[in-house]
């Protein structure tokens, strides 16, 4: 099996055939020819982008009271000007409803031509902006008063449309329009409020339509097929309502000099520039967030330019406004529609543009067919999804909401700018409250002490802290916990001389941080000043006598890997042990030797930290003497204070590893998961993907992917192999977790890894026919496929982009992952799946000693392992 595997490696001929594909190492890939290539992905997403963007365009159009056409022309410089010189390629701009109470305004005081003026004016701003690159900077807006600006834009918008969808005229502002709102309940049109309700309807039902009928339904956009069903439905009753009007492009109305005061004209400018922007920055980091779910399409769109992205929107502002159009900005609907029809480069925003175009030009006897009460539904639903429960939800949670309800009444009440003003004021004044803000309490509950501190731990808490410390008898034990996450050098010294009085009275003093980030330290048992460490987890106990009962987790954040830390408070200072809290990710044991004493006398071994030493990234390490009240006392070398081990009986190291690890998820991680896992245990397990590894310990499959619980179903195996269906392997658990994970969770996709120095690979090249069937050989008969695949002359071989494989065990590993999905594609359910479109698969390779992960994509039939750099990363 494996004489003939060199052979591939090595013979002349076959080399000469792999020339023209695997360049040499250490060198750059072979330059390919310039091609301009439209992928047919994105023809598709341009069309599906187009037929949403059109009927919006003009609906936002009618909304702001500008021309029809305005609302072409900025859809047409959003998808041209944005998409070719932007930032985020899949993001799609053009008039968005963010804007529309902002240009409303703007053309009911100065005209038509002045707005046009001032959204050139906002552009070349943007563009000032972008080059002196402060794109970053509009993203340490709270998102609160975001969510706060576009709920009250969209109420805005909803009051107002609501009289066109009546038949009637919106009037000037919120109040005006609630106050005739009466009136004009009571002077209905029929014909409006049928087409209204029509649209609204289609567009409610259209996305609800169940089974694979409803599935190939949805591809058509809901906003397209209501305005559609209601302009068939006018057009075939006759229906007498105003419908759409769109004048000779040769009566267009294009920018003019700005007329009126100049406060007046750069207070729109600022708004415009500040909403334009804002929006579309956002809009550009949704858009990452998005293109980070699905992994072959990050790894070929890459991360947003921010500041690139500010340069494209200002430059489209300056097209759309000289040429008679509404601002522009990153659209979410439209961006998120682009992703999902599957674009894959800016070419589908370009081509959506080009279509605007083409419309505009060729199709305006259909468009003027459109009744403007379909159109006015239509943002009305857009505004009112503006106000989303989910951005509610977000910011009670994060107890933002008087921020929020304070930006969005001012947006409605006020104007944008004063709205956001107002919310920006208000956000300031809740961070100096919380910060100035802090409550102490003081409890005893079984005879230990606990002060509760909530909030953050300043100077001006200092006098309220000291008194309700001083409250605490001599002699007790005293549980001190922090709930904050910042501690200002007053505070930590006045905590600090109350810890050291105490414990020198006989007392022990236990300080824990709920929150990571809170600065605690132990005090020199010897009597000195302790030394602050800049971060701190897990807690720290102290004992009247000197003796650590329980050593906190403690690192210094700035200071080199493996520095120690520890204070040096017993007769002995261990140096040997050297841990941290990612210890077991270096391979690094620290546990006691058999053979060590236990006493850590001066002379004797120092494998382990001597009496009073706490020791960074372990817990409990120390002999510990348990003084607390109501448990006696207890002395031993168990990992948790108070708990030692029988006598005549010596843990392990194993044990103190594994019972190290438990305590200190118990201590720090488990109340910071509780909540989520409480949630998840009651709601059942809902992970969107199948994830398919090595048994590998090096392999982290949380680390890497940068999940949590409940969102991968993990299976292990030696050399992440997939048995083929139907083969009598006599281990159907593979295919088990396969049916289980596709027919009962549904997952949306699965991803074979695999990874550099894969020992199941390197024993596939070395086994030889024959000898005993083990366990261990019968299993990787699974990877058979891959070594002949390997060999087989007729089959390019996987590769990655960037260099050639290291040897045969890489090129082993990297063709593994390819036969393992053919493997995978052969099962029923995953067959299924895939014809039905519900589910993706996915090759991943992972190089261990680089902390480098590669994605499998195919080009021109070759199967190619890119590599995933930072900047595919979402924001």
């Amino acid at each position: 099996m494996s004489a003939c595997v060199p052979t591939r490696a090595t013979d002349s001929n076959a080399n000469v055939h792999r020339t023209k594909r695997v360049h040499p190492p250490h060198s750059p890939p072979p330059p390919s020819p310039r091609r301009f290539r439209i992928a047919g992905a994105d023809v598709s997403a341009s069309i599906a982008v187009f037929l949403i963007a059109l009927p919006l365009s003009l609906g936002i159009a009618l909304a702001t009271g500008a021309p029809l056409q305005a609302g072409l022309v900025a859809a047409a410089a959003g998808g041209l000007v944005a998409g070719l010189l932007g930032g985020c390629p899949l993001q799609v701009s053009g008039p968005a409803a963010g804007l529309t109470v902002v240009t409303a305004d703007l053309i009911h005081r100065y005209g038509w031509r002045t707005t046009c003026a001032v959204t050139v004016l906002a552009g070349l701003a943007q563009l000032a902006l972008g080059c002196v690159r402060v794109a970053r900077t509009a993203l340490a807006v709270s998102p609160a008063i975001v969510h706060g600006m576009l709920a009250g834009i969209g109420v805005t918008i909803a009051v107002a449309q609501l009289h066109i969808v009546l038949g009637g005229t919106p009037q000037s502002s919120v109040l005006a329009n609630l106050r005739a709102l009466p009136a004009q309940l009571a002077d209905l049109h029929p014909a409006d409020v049928a087409m209204s309700v029509l649209t609204l309807t289609l567009l409610l039902l259209w996305p609800r339509v169940p089974g694979r009928l409803g599935h190939l339904m949805r591809k058509i956009p809901a906003a397209l097929i209501a305005v559609a069903g209601a302009t068939l439905t006018a057009s075939l009753t006759g229906l007498s309502l105003a419908k759409v009007d769109l004048p000779s492009w040769s009566s267009h109305a294009l920018a003019g000099l700005p007329e009126g005061p100049v406060l007046g004209i750069a207070a729109a400018v600022l708004t415009t520039t500040l909403v334009c922007s804002v929006q579309s920055l956002l809009g550009a980091v949704a858009v990452d967030k998005l293109v980070a779910g699905q992994p072959g399409l990050s790894a070929r769109v890459g991360r947003s330019d921010l500041n690139r992205e500010l340069l494209g929107q200002g430059a489209a502002n300056v097209v759309s406004g000289v040429l008679g159009g509404l601002p522009v900005a990153g659209v979410a609907v439209r961006s998120s529609a682009n992703v999902q029809a599957g674009a894959v480069s800016r070419n589908s925003t370009m081509l959506h543009g080009v279509l605007v175009v083409v419309a505009a030009l060729l199709m305006v006897p259909v468009l003027e067919l459109i009744p403007l009460a379909s159109l006015a539904a239509l943002v009305m639903a857009v505004g009112i999804q503006m106000v989303s429960l989910h951005h509610i939800r977000t910011v009670t949670r994060h107890r933002e909401v008087l921020v929020y309800a304070v930006t969005t009444l001012g947006v409605v009440f006020l104007g944008v700018l004063e709205g956001v003003l107002l919310g920006v004021t208000v956000a300031v004044a809740v961070a100096l409250n919380r910060l100035a803000h802090t409550r102490i309490t003081h409890d005893e509950k079984e005879g230990v002490h606990h002060v509760h501190v909530r909030g953050q731990l300043t100077f001006l808490a200092v006098p309220r802290l000291s008194r309700t410390l001083h409250l605490v008898p001599q002699g007790t034990h005293v549980v001190v916990e922090l709930d904050g996450s910042f501690m200002d050098h007053a505070a930590y010294e006045s905590l600090q001389d109350w810890q050291n009085a105490h414990t020198a009275r006989g007392g022990s003093a236990e300080l824990t941080g709920r929150r990571t980030g809170v600065r605690v330290t132990e005090p020199d048992h010897t009597g000195g000043e302790a030394t602050p460490a800049d971060t701190t987890t897990g807690t720290t106990s102290v004992t009247g006598t000197g003796t650590t009962a329980e050593a906190p987790a403690r690192t210094t954040a700035n200071a080199p890997t493996g520095d120690p830390t520890a204070p040096t408070g017993g007769p002995t200072t261990s140096t040997a042990c050297r841990c941290h809290p990612w210890t077991p990710w270096r391979n690094h044991q620290c546990d006691t030797p058999q053979s060590a004493p236990p006493s850590g006398h001066p002379g004797e071994p120092t494998d382990r930290p001597a009496p009073g030493t706490a020791t960074p990234g372990d817990t409990g390490t120390g002999t510990g003497t348990d003084t607390r009240p109501g448990t006696g006392k207890d002395t031993g070398t168990g990992p948790h204070p108070g708990i030692g081990t029988k006598p005549g009986t010596t843990p392990g190291p194993g044990g103190h590893q594994l019972a190290r690890g438990i305590s200190a998820f118990q201590r720090n991680t488990a109340p910071l998961v509780r909540g989520e896992l409480a949630r998840l245990a009651k709601e059942g397990q809902r992970p969107s993907q199948l994830f398919l590894t090595c048994a590998d310990s090096r392999l982290v499959t949380s680390m890497i992917t940068s999940s949590g619980p409940g969102d991968l179903f993990v299976v292990r195996n030696v050399g992440n192999l997939v048995p083929p269906p139907g083969e009598e392997s006599g281990d159907d658990s593979v295919a088990a977790a396969i049916e289980y994970a596709v027919d009962v969770l549904r997952v949306r996709s699965i991803t074979v890894c695999g990874h550099s120095g894969c020992g199941a690979m390197q024993a596939l090249l070395n086994s030889e026919p024959g000898g005993a069937q083990t366990p261990l050989k019968r299993w990787l008969r699974n990877g058979v496929p891959s070594l002949e695949r390997m060999a087989d002359d007729g089959r390019p071989w996987a590769r990655l982009t960037a260099r050639a494989p290291a040897d045969a065990v890489e090129q082993l590993c990297l063709t593994n992952v390819v036969q393992q999905l053919e493997h995978l594609r052969g099962h029923e359910s995953v067959a299924r799946a895939l014809r039905e479109g519900a589910l993706e698969l996915h090759g991943m390779y992972f190089h261990v000693g680089e902390a480098q992960a590669y994605l499998l994509t195919e080009e021109d039939g070759e199967q190619l392992f890119d590599e995933v750099g930072v900047a595919d990363l979402s924001a």
